[in-house]
């Protein structure tokens, strides 16, 4: 599982796209750079290092990142990384574990979420006593989801608590000595 706790600029909320009027890359009078510049052929090695370069200076270049990644694209230069790049990002996106998007989340944002950040905000929102109604605003879902998402967290932290105990606890016989693995006997 991927983990990162660097907190980008600004997390991009659902449907939002004003981050792009910050965009290195915006054509305007005073910027006048070429859309096809960050979409170079293979041996355009030249384009590839101009694209990045400006990336570099992109105050939303986390932001693009996660956008390309989030919608599943696959073209041209984004956020800094060529298609090649991005590819393994592709791959391991489902289990990103960003806690500062948990956080954001938490505090009320509407911010694209993993499945595993989906999970960290059902653990957070526990541990900080967020009720269900609440619970079920954050992440977009039924009250009724809700409480089964706490039910299974319930369950879940029981069982591990269960466990946790069973392998502290030494079993003992009669005598209260501790028994080993012999004193168990064979299955017939």
């Amino acid at each position: 599982m991927t983990t990162t706790t660097i907190t980008p600029a600004r997390h991009r909320s659902l449907g939002d796209h004003t981050w792009q009027d910050e965009a290195v890359c915006q054509r305007t009078e005073y910027n006048p750079v070429d859309p096809e510049l960050f979409f170079p052929e293979p041996d355009e090695t030249d384009k590839v290092v101009t694209a990045k370069s400006l990336c570099v200076q992109c105050p939303v270049r986390r932001t693009c990142l996660d956008a390309a990644l989030e919608g599943g694209d696959t073209h041209g230069i984004r956020g800094g990384l060529t298609e090649e790049e991005r590819g393994l990002l592709h791959e391991q996106l489902a289990e990103r574990l960003d806690y500062s998007r948990v956080n954001a989340t938490v505090a009320g944002r509407d911010v694209h979420l993993t499945k595993a950040e989906r999970r960290a905000v059902v653990h957070a929102a526990y541990r900080h006593g967020v009720t269900e109604q609440r619970l079920a605003w954050l992440l977009k879902i039924t009250e009724e989801h809700a409480q089964k998402k706490y039910r299974e967290l319930r369950r879940a932290l029981r069982n591990r608590d269960l466990e946790q105990s069973a392998e502290t606890t030494p079993s003992l016989n009669a005598n209260g000595e501790r028994l080993g693995r012999d004193d168990f006997g064979t299955a017939a």
